[in-house]
Formats: C-alpha cells, structure tokens, sequence
C-alpha cells in the first residue's frame, strides 16, 4: 500500500539511539547511532548533542522512500576517553528550525559500557 504524499503532510520520524559495542570500545572507538524511521518529508535532519552541547555527526541516507516514508541514519564518532566521560547523548530531529523529536541515550543505561 503506497501513501499518496500529499495526504501524508509532516510526518515526524520514531528515533533509536544505538550505543557503542563493547568491542568496539575495546579498540579505543566508540561510535553512537542514530536511525530515524519512517518521516515524511525528506527534509527532516538529524543532529546531536553530547551532554548538552551541540555536536557533529555523519548522516547517511538512502535515496529513497519506501512506502512514500523516509528512513536515514546518523552516526556519532567519540574515544573510548570521551565515551566514558560522557552522561548522555542527545538525537534530535528537524525540520526547518523545529526540534520536532528527540532521543536521549544516558551512558548509564547501557550496562556492559
């Protein structure tokens, strides 16, 4: 079943945070994902903050939509160091100069880190 976009209008996409692996930690690299789902439409943005603070990240997107809805990542690269100093890290979606959604990871949530 294909949406017709014009029915659609703005379409906030659900966000999951995803921490850093423990093996990945082990090797002094520590990256933070951010997958954002089905949006409409395909000017929303994602952007971080690292304990409030704003912080750059690499988007990544898919050149299309499935099911006329957007889906598209953003990855967070840190230290092992930072990662551990870190309290929480912080996606946000935009659009336009809306934060629209969020999603906060605490460090402390994730048991083997």
């Amino acid at each position: 079943f294909i949406f017709g976009t014009e029915t659609l209008g703005r379409v906030p996409p659900s966000l999951t945070v995803l921490a850093p692996s423990s093996e990945e930690l082990q090797q002094g690299k520590a990256t933070v994902m951010c997958v954002a789902n089905k949006s409409f439409p395909s000017d929303w943005r994602l952007s971080w903050k690292v304990d409030g603070r704003s912080s750059s990240g690499e988007e990544s997107r898919s050149p299309g939509a499935l099911d006329g809805l957007y889906s598209w990542s953003s990855t967070l690269k840190l230290s092992t160091y930072q990662w551990m100093k870190v309290g929480s890290v912080t996606c946000e979606a935009t659009q336009g100069s809306q934060t629209l959604v969020l999603e906060i990871l605490s460090r402390d949530q994730c048991s083997h880190l």
